[in-house]
């Protein structure tokens, strides 16, 4: 039975929503980010055997100063249950999904060259990537000689030949490292040679229309007093098995300007302003999905079983597939070793998820969402505060920490 929650944090961050019996230990967890460990604005929700049992929100919805530092609006609006927020990479999840859709429905094979769907990629002896490769981010352009401007990266016609004319860094299904912005045009490419419409149409018509689900790729105008304004969070001090501080080889590759690792991360060159209308409408499925806490849990319910009221995208078989270790080890990119499935991040010390059995993605600085479909949980959390970890914000860990503790 649900328990109405509204839990006092600090200064006009009070948490409301509700919890199953037995899931206080989220609550409270969730509560705990706000009073120490410097949460402005957020949400979480889980779902069990498709149904929620936590729904929970509080603080408030706009960061004062937006992405690039301040403290915390505590005048601003609150946060309410259908705020939503941009959530970063946790969108490759998402576009991940599209992929394999049209690989169950018959329509994209992914052992097939991706030069067979897209011709112009084949240069530079890109002709033996397959489309699993880009899947499991081992197609070898994470990074591109020359970095986009903001509007060349907004245009996906101008992004993707830049992507298809890039020489790789290596030679393709060899190794794995993350493709942290190129993954947008991998796939929205991908998407847009088989199906002949934009990656945002799909999930609009496929995903997110179907299963009611509040999250864009491509935000509509009539959408945009539902989005939050992100800012930089201070780096909160560490709880219990929580680490803050990044190991010193990975701190050095993103300092280096060579380094593949700045060198992905630095695709874009400078990065758009994450709260400008122009970034939230354009389409860019690697990381700038926006979405509600709710949206995301019930999209990862949806992969792994059926939701209330019976829909599912997943077959057992896709399923499968999605979960199947296909990248594992020294990751190019991260530097730390990482665990990936086809699109989805697996459970590892470089992304704790719940168990050895779940798969999601988190979203650089704070969002994760993941499903375990031997429990039957799924999980959704997005955050205003922009913390610095890449793959394990110490606030998701913490709500993770507590979910794992409370179905144990």
């Amino acid at each position: 039975m649900n328990t109405d929650v509204e839990a006092a944090g600090p200064a006009a961050a009070a948490v409301h929503g509700t919890v199953a019996a037995g899931f206080e230990p989220v609550r409270d967890a969730f509560v705990r980010n706000f009073t120490a460990l410097g949460e402005r604005g957020a949400g979480v929700v889980v779902y069990r055997d498709g149904r929620p049992v936590v729904d929970l929100w509080g603080g408030v919805r706009d960061f004062d100063g937006g992405a690039g530092g301040g403290a915390a609006d505590a005048g601003g609006a609150p946060w309410e249950r259908g705020t939503a927020q941009v959530v970063r990479s946790a969108t490759k999840g998402v576009a991940a999904a599209v992929l394999l859709l049209l690989h169950q429905r018959g329509e994209l094979d992914l052992d097939a060259p991706v030069g067979a769907y897209w011709p112009e990629y084949k240069a530079h002896g890109k002709d033996r990537a397959l489309v699993r490769h880009v899947l499991a981010h081992r197609a070898g352009v994470p990074a591109l000689d020359r970095p986009l401007t903001p509007g060349q990266a907004l245009d996906p016609e101008v992004a993707a030949a830049a992507v298809a004319a890039q020489a790789p860094f290596w030679e393709p299904g060899t190794e794995h490292g993350y493709h942290a912005h190129t993954y947008s045009w991998l796939t929205g490419e991908l998407v847009r040679r088989v199906t002949g419409r934009s990656i945002r149409d799909v999930v609009a018509e496929e995903i997110a229309g179907p299963l009611g689900l509040d999250l864009w790729v491509g935000l509509p105008a009539a959408e945009a007093g539902r989005v939050g304004r992100l800012g930089r969070l201070d780096a909160p001090a560490a709880g219990p098995g929580l680490r803050t501080r990044p190991k010193p080889q990975v701190s050095e590759a993103y300092r280096d300007p060579d380094s593949l690792t700045r060198r992905a991360f630095g695709v874009i060159d400078p990065f758009p302003d994450e709260n400008s209308a122009a970034y939230h409408s354009a389409v860019l499925p690697a990381s700038n999905g926006i979405a509600t806490a709710g949206a995301l849990a019930r999209f990862y319910a949806s992969l792994i079983g059926e939701v209330e009221d019976g829909a599912r995208l997943f077959t057992p078989g896709t399923l499968a597939l999605a979960r199947a270790e296909a990248s594992a080890g020294a990751d190019r990119v991260l530097v730390v070793h990482t665990r990936l499935g086809l699109g989805y991040m697996l459970h590892g010390a470089a992304s704790p998820l719940l168990a050895p059995t779940s798969f999601g993605h988190p979203g650089r600085g704070g969002a994760l969402a993941f499903a375990d479909p031997e429990s039957g949980l799924a999980f959704g959390y997005v955050t205003n505060g922009m913390g610095k970890g890449v793959t394990a914000d110490v606030r998701a860990q913490g709500l993770v920490r507590a979910l794992r503790g409370a179905v144990a």
